[in-house]
């Protein structure tokens, strides 16, 4: 008696579960792939970064190579990559910005990468 109280029971499970799962797992996803978009923006950043601050370099030039790295890695996961890059007498930075590849409509990430260090100078000792 008491099995066919439970008839259907399993049906309703799967059809009340189904969609909880499939929104984790997407939600896995997408939060994945901020994550890579975060690494990419960050080694741009740090190799726009490191042709910025050497002896001979501009923030033009640190710039320029970062969009190259962004169009060699980023693909379709970082999208609208935005770069700034600044160069003092002191030290030079690089800033990129742009939103994630959304898996979940409505679900917008955006994920930035920054690197900064001092400009390379070469000094000459003087001997007394």
């Amino acid at each position: 008696m008491n099995d066919r109280a439970d008839r259907g029971a399993a049906s309703t499970q799967l059809v009340v579960l189904t969609p909880v799962l499939m929104l984790l797992l997407l939600l896995s996803v997408q939060f994945a792939l901020a994550w890579h978009a975060q690494h990419i923006a960050q080694a741009a950043a740090s190799r726009g970064l490191a042709d910025a601050r050497a002896a001979d370099g501009t923030s033009g030039q640190g710039a320029d190579t970062t969009r190259a790295t962004l169009k060699a890695t980023g693909g379709r996961v970082l999208r609208d990559p935005q770069v700034r890059a600044d160069r003092t007498t002191t030290t030079a930075s690089v800033d990129v910005q742009g939103s994630v590849l959304p898996v979940i409509p409505g679900l917008d990430l955006r994920v930035t990468g920054h690197a900064e260090g001092p400009v390379e100078r070469f000094l000459t000792l003087r001997e007394d």
